[in-house]
């Protein structure tokens, strides 16, 4: 069967509780339609970058699961017409990643970022050299004030 992740954000006003029972109900559908929830993380009440129905905050969650595509239609379907769920994202993959993620990390789990390929070898600015296409403005004096 395929596997996929699926990301719903609920709203602000519901208990962590109430929000980790709605992971269990679209659980709950996915095994009533074939497929199985392997793998689920509350990540907590967290602020979106735009307001989405009035609300700021939303209770995030991320789970993964192996199922037919029938199953995981019928629970995105659900999940929109559910007056708790603002948003949800559905990605197909080829593979889970094993042990928590990213998101659930720590920092200092996570490992250094490394060197980044994409700046290409760029020195430190350090002290910038005079731009010889611009006039030195030397001492502008005192401001003037403003009438």
């Amino acid at each position: 069967m395929p596997l996929y992740e699926h990301v719903m954000i609920a709203r602000q006003d519901l208990s962590s509780a109430q929000a980790e029972g709605l992971i269990e109900h679209f659980g709950a559908v996915l095994t009533e339609n074939g497929g199985t929830l392997v793998e689920h993380e509350y990540w907590g009440v967290k602020t979106m970058a735009y307001k989405i129905n009035k609300n700021r905050k939303g209770h995030y969650a991320f789970l993964k699961s192996d199922a037919p595509s029938s199953a995981v239609q019928e629970m995105e379907r659900l999940m929109r017409l559910h007056d708790d769920v603002m948003r949800v994202l559905t990605v197909k993959v080829d593979a889970h990643e094993e042990g928590p993620s990213v998101q659930m990390q720590k920092r200092d789990e996570r490992g250094d970022r490394g060197d980044r390929p994409d700046r290409g070898d760029r020195p430190d600015r350090g002290d910038r050299p005079d731009r010889g296409d611009r006039p030195d403005r030397g001492d502008r004096g005192e401001r003037r004030e403003r009438r």
